[in-house]
């Protein structure tokens, strides 16, 4: 799809979202707002940039307590959905041993004379009394065998969709940005922490981030995502992938390392001038 035709898209739904929020339909509003994010990540964000600023804008009036209250009572004041009964399964009660059904014949067996059957004979000799079990030491135990218990593996979370990845970059780029104007790195616990509503992510997703926030800059500035690092200052593993997509390499002859320093260093000299 055109970018041309991306944005112009984009502006309609944003237009019928804002209609959605000003008459307080809640359910239209988030589907639309979910449609908006899904359309703006058919362009690059260098694209779409004003667009997005808009969305983050509205997301405040969509988070904002007065509308949640709103949700709440929206969804209480909807009529209950009528859950269907299971069918009643009609089984026959159990048979009562001798009991007969109506129609059939009863066959009485014939009476015994109690005359007739004679009583059995006692015996002279006494019965004999049963042997005492002769105790057979029972086996030693074997040892049972130490088994060491893993703790389980954390599981990877799910990947995210395109639109959800595009709204979490438009987050993050702020927060990396007042990063470099602190002259200071970052890491992704600490990232989680500055922003209370981004999910785990998955590894692959971090990157897609990274990317998005720095495609998202003007051309020729230094790369935000080298503000990422991992343990004491150290440069992230995935970093050089990530820069490589945007186009940045290292100079011949020098270390990937001393390259990443390079460009923190450089974060750093940029922002700082632009607050």
């Amino acid at each position: 799809m055109e970018i041309a035709t991306v944005r112009r898209t984009l502006n309609h739904t944003l237009t019928e979202l804002k209609r959605a929020i000003d008459r307080y339909a809640v359910a239209v509003a988030a589907d639309l707002y979910a449609l908006a994010w899904q359309q703006a990540a058919g362009a690059p964000p260098s694209e779409t940039r004003e667009q997005r600023a808009q969305l983050k804008n509205l997301k405040e009036i969509l988070g904002s307590r007065r509308w949640q209250e709103e949700e709440r009572r929206q969804a209480a004041a909807a009529p209950p959905q009528s859950v269907p009964s299971p069918p009643r399964v009609v089984t026959a009660a159990p048979r009562r041993p001798g009991a007969t059904r109506a129609g059939e014949s009863v066959a009485r067996s014939p009476r015994r004379n109690p005359s007739s059957s004679a009583a059995p004979r006692r015996s002279s000799v006494p019965p004999r009394l049963p042997r005492p079990p002769v105790p057979v030491s029972a086996p030693a135990p074997e040892p049972s065998p130490v088994v060491k218990v893993r703790p389980p593996r954390r599981e990877e979370p799910a990947l995210l969709e395109t639109g959800q990845l595009w709204e979490l970059a438009t987050e993050l780029r702020p927060l990396l940005e007042q990063t470099a104007q602190a002259g200071a790195t970052t890491t992704w616990p600490q990232i989680h922490k500055r922003l209370p509503g981004l999910p785990r992510l998955h590894a692959d997703d971090q990157c897609v981030l990274l990317w998005l926030v720095d495609e998202d800059g003007r051309k020729g500035e230094p790369l935000l995502s080298a503000l990422v690092t991992v343990g004491d200052r150290q440069m992230h593993p995935r970093f050089p992938a990530v820069a490589e997509q945007l186009g940045w390499t290292t100079p011949t002859g020098t270390r990937p390392h001393t390259a990443w320093s390079y460009e923190v260093l450089k974060a750093h000299q940029h922002w700082r001038h632009r607050r």
